[in-house]
């Protein structure tokens, strides 16, 4: 008696084929169905967030037109690439713009970004959970408070009416002037800078602390490594995938520096010293009128932004970091 010999039939493997599966054997409706109750839940966000930030991408395309309000986008004419002319041009005002961008972006890359891991470290270092809990309290008010308090409080405080005045005076030092002094207005973002977020920022990195395993301090001080030891060895790198994603993220903001702190001052030092990117777009769109050339100029900025994203984390994955997402293995 010959044996049967079964033989798939062409439609089982198209339809195989045709049905996606996840490498947990369900297909792509099964995973749905099964998910569909989070789904629900992610339903309005992601609503908001289509209507909020994407769907307003759209309105980019008044960079390459002659942009007039009462027009409105679809009847104002296209001229093309005019309006990014003012990206390759010697307008000094631009370029001041630039100028200024760069200089704020480093140094908040350098006093700004380390200040909350510095903070997190000093934390963390606290004996008492209790005080702990209160100073992380007291450190993150000031996140919510808006920049308009901020600059009034340190206005009202630096100015010349303020305590440091008064006690500068007592001692006979002279008035000091600070505030409205275009050589301090940098030096007096950044420290606005980190006295508001600084104690906000902490949060990650207080988690990635909280994470590390106790065995490795204590097989550490077994081998007879200091606190100093200690840190360098075991704290540090159990918080370099936190500080490299948040590094990688600042980078992808590195052109964005604070628009309504700047706004706020600019007034009192001039726009030779604080004129940014988003006060050039702020101050030559909604002001100037020229909506065109800032919606190219902000364009450009949020290509270079998505650019910078990509490559620090390109770089994060050659030193062996996750980055933003895991790199995908051949």
């Amino acid at each position: 008696m010959s044996k049967m010999v079964q033989i798939p039939r062409a439609s089982d493997a198209s339809m195989s084929d045709a049905v996606p599966s996840s490498p947990t054997g369900k297909t792509f409706w099964q995973r749905f169905r099964r998910d569909r109750v989070l789904l629900l839940f992610v339903l309005p966000g992601a609503a908001v967030l289509l209507c909020f930030t994407y769907l307003p991408l759209l309105g980019n395309v008044i960079a390459f037109k002659d942009y007039q309000p009462y027009v409105g986008i679809l009847e104002s004419p296209w001229v093309g690439l005019q309006n990014f002319r003012i990206l390759v041009s010697s307008d000094p005002a631009f370029r001041n713009a630039v100028a200024n961008t760069l200089i704020i972006t480093l140094l908040q890359l350098i006093f700004t970004f380390p200040a909350p891991i510095a903070l997190a470290l000093l934390m963390n270092s606290l004996v008492s959970e209790r005080f702990k809990r209160i100073v992380q309290s007291i450190l993150y008010l000031p996140h919510f408070l808006s920049w308009v308090v901020v600059v009034a409080l340190f206005q009202h405080v630096l100015g010349f009416s303020g305590p440091l005045e008064q006690v500068m005076t007592a001692i006979g030092a002279g008035q000091p002037h600070i505030i409205g002094n275009p050589d301090f207005f940098k030096p007096l973002l950044i420290l606005q800078d980190i006295w508001k977020n600084c104690g906000w920022g902490t949060i990650l990195f207080l988690a990635a602390l909280a994470g590390i395993d106790a065995n490795l301090y204590e097989a550490a001080a077994v081998d007879g490594a200091s606190r100093w030891r200690q840190l360098w060895h075991v704290t540090l790198p159990g918080i370099v995938p936190v500080v490299v994603l948040i590094l990688v993220l600042r980078i992808g903001n590195l052109l964005s520096v604070g628009f309504e702190q700047i706004v706020l001052q600019q007034d009192a030092v001039g726009l030779q010293v604080s004129e940014v990117l988003d006060t050039y777009v702020y101050n030559n769109g909604i002001v100037g009128g020229e909506w065109g050339v800032s919606a190219a100029v902000g364009l450009v900025k949020g290509a270079i932004a998505v650019l910078l994203v990509l490559g620090a984390n390109k770089i994060a994955h050659l030193f062996g970091e996750t980055g933003l997402y895991q790199k995908e293995d051949k």
